[in-house]
């Protein structure tokens, strides 16, 4: 599906609603494949303080670095400069049960492992949004981490609703995965999307994670976002 949307005709079908920034649902096609992916372009990002311009990069760098770590959390998502509305990412659409987010299936067993992934890649990224609702529970039972473009910030800005994890070992796949994504340079497609003092830090924030060998916890309670959905 990658091919799809990094070369197929896009096409805008509507605006998505609820959305802090300008976010579209499209539909790319090419030799005789569709796909709906969810379009946020440059242009339609709001200004941040404490965040440069272009979160879509940052989007983009959250697919590879769920790639490259081998967890496949993260919808494929890919730059585009020839959408409708400019420069911006495409990432598969997930078909989901809007319904449901993170409180809802947090306590089943079946997400366990998957959802310690997720805090764990979001330790490791700085994710400053991950909300219950940013957790897709897709029709074939997998969950998709979306909306990641609040991420990989050289400060501190760690923001999310899971913490049922706190003080537990890290899984031991967790540990291998983690320690190879330092042992040498993080990938270039990701390099590419990110500034040299947030890949440092990143790398910091994962060897820091190794060498607690456990789930922080949040003590305080104000490292969770708001809205918490």
């Amino acid at each position: 599906m990658l091919g799809v949307l990094t070369r197929g005709a896009v096409t805008l079908k509507g605006r998505l609603p609820w959305s802090s920034n300008a976010t579209f649902l499209v539909e790319v096609a090419h030799e005789g494949e569709t796909a709906l992916a969810v379009y946020k372009p440059a242009r339609g990002e709001r200004p941040l303080w404490d965040f440069p311009p272009a979160l879509y990069k940052r989007e983009v760098a959250a697919y590879r670095l769920s790639e490259t770590l081998g967890w496949n959390l993260v919808p494929p998502t890919v730059v585009r400069d020839d959408a409708p509305a400019g420069e911006g990412s495409l990432q598969l659409f997930v078909a989901a049960a809007f319904e449901q987010n993170y409180f809802t299936f947090a306590e089943d067993p079946i997400h366990r492992d998957r959802l310690m992934r997720i805090c764990a890649f979001d330790l490791i990224a700085n994710n400053a949004d991950r909300k219950a609702g940013h957790c897709l529970l897709a029709e074939d039972g997998v969950i998709w981490a979306i909306d990641n473009a609040l991420t990989f910030n050289v400060d501190p800005k760690l923001r999310t609703v899971i913490w049922q994890f706190a003080g537990e070992p890290l899984p031991d796949a967790v540990v291998i995965d983690l320690r190879r994504l330092i042992s040498g340079d993080l990938p270039g497609a990701l390099v590419e999307l990110l500034e040299p003092d947030e890949c440092e830090v990143l790398r910091r924030r994962a060897r820091r994670l190794l060498k607690a060998g456990k789930f922080p916890d949040d003590p305080g309670g104000r490292s969770y976002p708001w809205p918490l959905v």
